[in-house]
Parts: structure tokens; C-alpha cells; sequence
């Protein structure tokens, strides 16, 4: 009786409910230790900082000309290492508490998991973003354009792109365990990815982040909004976006098939 009921159970279990889950996870995790989570923020204002007045000895109106973009640049790749680290790190986290079968066993499927926990992760780092963004703001002495619906969409799917690199990052880690050095190693590659579009490369738009980096800078400096890009990037950015997320989730479900083939799954 109480097996057919852990049955009935899953059966009347929902995505939804899956989402509404973890959504809630995220949120106790980040009520019950707060002082983690201003400590991120305090590490990303503190690197702002030696951006901004270490650039300002050095560059002097050089860098007040480019203000604006660093800005945008900065605020892009705080999003851009939240969506990215939130999967990979995430899973090293949990084959250290010895919690990641519990994952692998859920009747949603490991992947799905994973994936919802990326994307919660994802609304948080927003919101981390967005005050280190008004911070920034602040201590510069600078004006963006700040459509919420423009810069949330494209910042968004910007983003999407990373955290599909995230998926497959956090696939390799289930196969090979102790890679943080290389993980971390990454993060930094974002940054010639934000500044791609500087280079004028037509080939870079299909990078990660790179196309989604233009247009946050023609959104929050131009003040152009969301409904006034053309077609044509638009598309390009939603195509870009679930290439690689679809690409990450592959990636995923086949490094953790053969992690279980190996029965390394939960060693660490």
C-alpha cells in the first residue's frame, strides 16, 4: 500500500511542481546563509573597484569615454559566471555531501534536475547582478538605460548560452570529478567573449555570450528597446541560445550515462 502511494505519488508530480521545488531550495538557501551570499556581492564590488579606480590612474578619460560599456561588460559577466558556475560547481558540491544519487534517482530524471537548478540559480544571480549593477551605478557616477523587459530578455538569453556551456561543464565533472582548477579557468574566457563584438567579427556573433553582449550594449547605453531590434537579431540570439543549452543538455545526459557504465557516479 505505502509503495503504491510513493507510485501515485510521482505519477501526480508535475515539472511544475519539480520548478516550484526548487525555486523554493534556492530561496531557503539563500535566506539561511546570507552571509554567503553578500559575500559574493562584496567580491564582485570589490573587483569593480580595482576595475574602476586602478583603470582610472591608469587610463585617466580613456576609461570615463568607455564607462558606460565596462559597465555592461561587468554586469554581463556576473551573470555570465552565476549561470555558468551554478551548475558545475553545484554538482561538486553534492558528490561531496554524498547527496547526488538522490538526484540521479528522482523519477524526473537527473538531467531535468539539474537543469531547474541552473535556471533557479539563474533568477538569483539576477537579482545578486542587479544590486551590484545599482552599486556600480552609484560609485561611477553613471546613467544606462534600463528597460527592465529589454535587459532581462536579452541579458537572458545571453546568458542561456552560458549555462549550457554550465551543463556540459557540470557533465564532465560527474565524469572526471576534481577539474575546478580547469572550470575556473573558463570563467575568464567570458570576458574576450563579452568583448567580441569590439572586434567586428561576423563569426563571433555564434559564440556564446558574444551577440547577446552586443545588444545588452545597444540596450542599456543606446537606450534601444527590445522590440526595436531587427528580426534577424533577435533570431540569431534565440537560435544561439538553444544551440547551446540543447548542446550542454546532450553533453550532460551522455557524460553521466557513461559516468554510470564506469560506476563512478557518486565517487569523488
Amino acid at each position: 500500500m505505502a509503495a503504491g502511494g510513493r507510485r501515485d505519488d510521482a505519477a501526480a508530480a508535475t515539472y511544475v511542481h519539480l520548478a516550484r521545488a526548487v525555486l523554493y531550495r534556492e530561496y531557503l538557501v539563500f535566506v539561511r546563509y546570507p552571509a554567503n551570499a553578500v559575500g559574493g556581492i562584496v567580491v564582485a564590488l570589490f573587483f569593480f573597484g580595482v576595475l574602476f579606480y586602478g583603470g582610472r590612474m591608469v587610463a585617466g578619460r580613456a576609461l570615463t569615454d568607455s564607462l558606460e560599456g565596462l559597465l555592461v561588460g561587468y554586469f554581463l559577466w556576473t551573470l555570465s559566471v552565476g549561470a555558468y558556475s551554478a551548475i558545475s560547481n553545484d554538482i561538486g558540491s553534492e558528490v561531496q555531501w554524498g547527496t547526488l544519487e538522490r538526484h540521479v534517482t528522482s523519477p524526473f530524471g537527473f538531467a531535468p534536475v539539474v537543469l531547474l537548478k541552473g535556471v533557479a540559480k539563474l533568477v538569483r544571480t539576477f537579482l545578486t547582478s542587479g544590486v551590484v549593477l545599482a552599486v556600480m551605478l552609484v560609485v561611477s557616477g553613471t546613467t544606462l538605460q534600463l528597460d527592465v523587459l529589454t535587459v532581462v530578455v536579452v541579458a537572458g538569453l545571453g546568458v542561456t548560452s552560458v549555462l549550457g556551456v554550465g551543463l556540459a561543464a557540470g557533465g564532465v565533472a560527474v565524469l572526471y570529478k576534481r577539474i575546478g582548477n580547469w572550470l575556473n579557468l573558463l570563467q575568464f574566457g567570458f570576458v574576450l567573449l563579452i568583448s567580441a563584438p569590439a572586434f567586428d567579427l561576423g563569426w563571433t556573433r555564434l559564440l556564446p555570450l558574444a551577440h547577446g553582449s552586443a545588444l545588452l550594449q545597444r540596450a542599456m547605453v543606446d537606450g534601444v528597446r527590445l522590440w526595436e531590434f531587427g528580426a534577424v537579431d533577435l533570431a540569431l540570439l534565440v537560435v544561439v541560445a538553444g544551440a547551446y543549452l540543447g548542446g550542454g543538455y546532450v553533453v550532460f545526459r551522455s557524460a553521466t550515462r557513461r559516468a554510470r557504465r564506469r560506476g563512478v557516479l557518486g565517487d569523488y
